[in-house]
């Protein structure tokens, strides 16, 4: 008779948390109920992503076929005692609008492409080490993103006579995407917010997202509200969206803000804010919360400013450039034409 595992860690039960010492990597420790087990964390960014606070968290890259990346990561113990720690690569995929990890050890494409230098380390209670994980991609590789995850693992057998074999596991993603030339560019669309009532009263608002760049997002943001009746102005919030959407390119998906304090049914105008790393996208629209159930989605207006205020600004600067270029060119000239004095 196969014994049950229990499997806890990244995506399950995971605990993030700021980063200790003098490094720069958040780190992700396994769940347990004293806060103490394994961890994991990410110990450099690419160059140019040290901006972009996810690739500090996951790896996440663009490569060439052909091309070959060295990636340290850390693994540690919070408990007071020794920890034999097993470290290897496994498949994962964005499904249902969720990153998601396969069962043990199942391969994939991108897992099969990485190696790790050590598989198995042997960590003295409180004690760290540092593995270097390498990704190989092949020369015949095709174009496109790919996904897998970076496993630390402890296991604890079940007890003599039977009982339940358990597993703590931590993971960091992967996110590779392959081509020659530049990154393809992430952006995506927010096309409706919709009001909703849950059966207890709690109020919340659903944004309809669409991945319309070339990468996999982690969509995080806020709501806010805002009503204006005669001289009087009302607001509410910022809510958070509740974060664990990922949506992989050409995908549709939702993101929720629950609200943590009952506001009128309004009328609102509803702002929402998302980001996955460096891009974001604003829009609102008017939205009334239903006595029950759910509302009649409402088609959402892109906030365009910042782009427009960016391509007014950088117009601006290169039509100014330019002017000053000529109004050089012209005293240059004018100094060097004979006077007709």
């Amino acid at each position: 008779m196969r014994l049950p595992t229990i499997v806890a860690g990244l995506l399950v039960a995971g605990i993030l948390s700021p980063a200790a010492g003098t490094l720069d990597g958040p780190v992700l420790a396994a769940a347990s109920t004293s806060g103490k087990g394994i961890g994991l964390r990410l110990l450099e960014a690419p160059v140019a992503a040290r901006a972009d606070m996810r690739a500090w968290v996951y790896i996440i890259d663009h490569l060439a076929p052909g091309s070959v990346i060295h990636r340290r990561v850390e693994v540690f113990n919070t408990t007071n005692s020794p920890k034999q720690v097993a470290l290897y690569p496994a498949a994962a995929q964005i499904r249902n609008q969720k990153f998601q990890f396969a069962d043990g050890r199942t391969a994939n494409e991108l897992s099969a492409w990485t190696t790790l230098n050590q598989h198995e380390v042997t960590l003295a209670p409180h004690a760290r080490s540092a593995v270097t994980a390498t990704i190989t991609v092949p020369q015949e590789a095709a174009p496109g993103e790919r996904y897998a995850m970076i496993w630390a693992e402890t296991a604890k057998a079940a007890p003599a006579g039977g009982g339940v074999a358990e597993v703590n596991r931590v993971g960091i993603r992967l996110y590779l995407d392959v081509g020659r030339g530049n990154p393809p560019a992430s952006d995506f669309t927010i096309d409706s917010l919709t009001a909703q009532r849950s059966p207890d009263g709690r109020q919340a608002v659903v944004a309809q997202v669409h991945n319309t760049g070339g990468r996999a997002l982690d969509l995080s943001g806020d709501l806010e509200l805002t009503s204006s009746s005669g001289s009087l102005h009302h607001s509410a919030g910022p809510f958070k969206v509740q974060t664990g959407t990922t949506l992989a390119p050409g995908d549709v998906g939702s993101v929720t803000a629950v609200l943590t304090e009952q506001v009128p049914d309004g009328p609102w105008r509803a702002r929402m804010r998302l980001e996955s790393g460096l891009t974001k996208r604003t829009a609102e629209a008017t939205i009334q919360f239903p006595a029950s159930g759910t509302a009649q989605a409402v088609t959402a207006e892109m906030d365009t400013d910042y782009p427009v205020v960016a391509l007014v600004g950088g117009g601006a600067l290169a039509a100014l450039a330019a002017i000053a270029f000529l109004l050089t060119q012209r005293k240059r000239r004018s100094r060097r034409e004979p006077s007709n004095a």
